[in-house]
């Protein structure tokens, strides 16, 4: 099979399976309603996943799954499992079952995210960059799905979303075990567990430097796609007042995390590799922290909000394949997968603070000020991805 035709189904599949990861949060309104839940109590459905991924992702890399058993076939097993436990999820009676299964469902994330980028990498032993980010490029769109489905089905039960987000991950483990082949490149397989492997990882100087630059990354990304529809129900609030303000903020949620995002993404892979990883991701960052700082002062200019969100969406994600990417060529091929997964933990880990010190500030600050938080992130992430392009060119 042609390596371009793999990327495809690889997309697809990472696409429908990751539908589940902001399937409960896409329909918040309704559970705050039908639970009687505060948004800051609301939170904790999306948190419960993130730190669902960062407990999977941990005991991963410990036990270096990724990289002592088939990816395709610990894909598939993670869709399964993760589309029964975020079935489950509409049996809950109240939020703490709620969140329950919202973490289960984040620990089977762990063996969705970081093996489809590794087994990306085994299709593509060169030119990650525009690979990856037309990868991460299909995991924007699978996260903003639910919201496109909110949109189309705003008077159906939110039992319903859960259901469709549960089969399509069951459609996501039929293209991995049924439809993609093994990849023609095969790497080397671990031996027992080891925790050489970790210290391997964080020795690498390189690696490490790129996961700095990632952590950063992480900081704004996941509390910004958490937020932003919520910033745009209050800003619509205020200057569409008689309209169906919950219908265009959901629109334009979908279009700025979904489609913008997925642009971003694709535009972000070709310049990677025309301009660097590194330097791209320093340019994105640039971008993506403007916006947190001027987002706020646009909060009752609607044209305003629509445009400074739509370029925010493109770059808080263009730089996102770029770090796995490189992580895939600066790790030794033992240990890429543990390498990825341990990345990944460590930055999802940052995203439940982001995440959840975001609804406590806009109470004391206002939705004007407080994305200003979001901006440490990237202004971290260009500092570390500056010195490893000192180290590129001197070292």
């Amino acid at each position: 099979m042609n390596r371009w035709f793999a990327l495809g189904w690889i997309a697809i599949a990472e696409l429908f399976a990751l539908s589940m990861w902001f399937s409960a949060s896409a329909i918040l309104p309704q559970l705050e309603k039908e639970w009687g839940m505060s948004a800051v109590e609301g939170s904790w459905i999306t948190l419960a996943v993130q730190i669902g991924f960062i407990v999977g992702a941990i005991i991963s890399a410990f036990l270096g799954l990724a990289d002592r058993f088939n990816v395709k076939k610990l894909f598939a097993l993670a869709c399964i499992i993760g589309a029964l436990v975020n079935g489950l999820f509409i049996l809950s009676p109240c939020i703490t079952y709620g969140v329950l299964f919202r973490f289960l469902t984040g620990i089977t994330m762990a063996g969705v995210y970081p093996t489809a980028v590794k087994l990306l990498s085994l299709w593509f032993p060169n030119k990650r960059g525009l690979g990856t980010g037309i990868l991460v490029a299909a995991l924007t769109l699978g996260s903003s799905l639910p919201h496109l489905l909110v949109l189309f089905t705003s008077n159906v039960n939110w039992k319903i979303i859960m259901i469709i987000s549960s089969v399509l991950a069951l459609l996501a483990a039929g293209i991995m075990q049924w439809v993609l082949p093994e990849a023609p490149a095969q790497p080397k397989r671990a031996g027992a567990i080891s925790r050489d492997t970790l210290k391997k990882v964080i020795r690498n100087r390189r690696v490490m430097l790129v996961n700095c630059g990632y952590f950063g990354h992480m900081w704004e990304l996941y509390a910004m796609w958490t937020w932003l529809p919520y910033f745009l129900t209050a800003s619509f609030r205020s200057t569409l007042q008689g309209t169906s303000l919950q219908e265009m903020s959901t629109l334009l949620s979908f279009l700025t995390i979904g489609i913008a995002g997925a642009i971003g993404c694709i535009v972000g892979g070709i310049f990677a590799e025309k301009i660097g990883k590194v330097r791209l991701s320093m340019l994105a960052m640039a971008i993506s922290a403007a916006c947190c700082l001027i987002i706020g002062f646009t909060f009752e200019y609607f044209w305003l909000t629509v445009i400074v969100s739509l370029i925010w969406g493109m770059s808080v994600i263009a730089d996102s394949g770029q770090f796995s990417a490189a992580v895939t060529e600066f790790a030794e091929s033992e240990y890429v997968g543990t390498a990825l997964t341990f990345q990944m933990a460590i930055g999802f880990l940052l995203t439940t603070i982001s995440i959840y010190i975001i609804p406590v500030f806009v109470t004391v600050i206002g939705w004007q000020w407080v994305f200003l938080i979001l901006a440490i992130g990237p202004f971290v992430g260009i500092v570390a991805m500056n010195f490893l392009r000192r180290e590129e060119q001197f070292g």
